[in-house]
C-alpha cells in the first residue's frame, strides 16, 4: 500500500465500514452477513509476512474452537491467498481485498501494517483493536473464545511489530 495512502488506523468505539468482498474459490461475503452472528475477528494480512505467518496459524486454533468467527482479509490474490491457506492449515474463512482493487477495505480501515484484526461486535461496532503480534492479545483472544491458543511446546516471543 502507498505511503500516501495511508489513512488512521479506526479505533475502539468507531463503527466498522461496511463492505463485501470476494472470497478466494467463488462467492462473496458482507460485513452486515459476518457481524450478524455475533462478534467476529477480522485479520488484515499478506501472505509474505513473517508476523502474519507467526499469528494465523495460533487464530486457526481458536477458530478451531467454534466460539469466536474469524475472517481473515488478504490483500494478496486468490491464488496466493489459497496457497498461504493451505501451508498454515487455515480454515476459517478469508476475503480478498487486493492491490489490483486497491485495498478499498484495509483503507477503509487505515491499515498501514498487518497483521491488524478488528473485533467487530453484531452492531458493526469495533470493541477490540490488534497491530502486529502481542502474545497476550492472542491469549485474550483465546479466553474470550473459551481455547487455550498455546501449547507448551510453542515458544513464541512476547511482541512483535506487524
Amino acid at each position: 500500500m502507498a505511503l500516501w495512502k495511508r489513512r488512521r488506523l479506526l479505533e475502539t468505539g468507531a463503527k466498522a465500514p461496511e463492505f463485501r468482498l470476494p472470497l478466494p474459490d467463488d462467492g462473496e461475503t458482507a460485513l452486515g452477513e459476518i457481524a450478524a452472528n455475533g462478534p467476529a475477528l477480522l485479520v488484515f494480512f499478506k501472505v509474505t509476512c513473517p508476523v502474519c505467518q507467526l499469528t494465523l496459524p495460533f487464530l486457526e486454533r481458536i477458530s478451531a474452537g467454534g466460539a469466536l468467527s474469524i475472517f481473515g482479509i488478504s490483500q494478496n490474490d486468490a491464488e496466493q491467498t489459497r496457497e498461504f491457506n493451505r501451508e498454515f492449515g487455515l480454515t476459517f474463512p478469508t476475503l480478498l481485498d487486493t492491490e489490483e482493487s486497491g485495498f478499498p477495505v484495509s483503507d477503509a480501515f487505515g491499515i498501514s501494517s498487518v497483521p491488524t484484526m478488528f473485533l467487530v461486535e453484531g452492531d458493526g461496532t469495533i470493541s477490540h483493536v490488534v497491530e502486529g503480534w502481542r502474545k497476550t492479545e492472542i491469549e485474550w483472544l483465546g479466553a474470550k473464545a473459551g481455547v487455550r491458543p498455546f501449547r507448551p511446546s510453542d515458544h513464541v516471543p512476547e511482541w512483535k511489530a506487524g
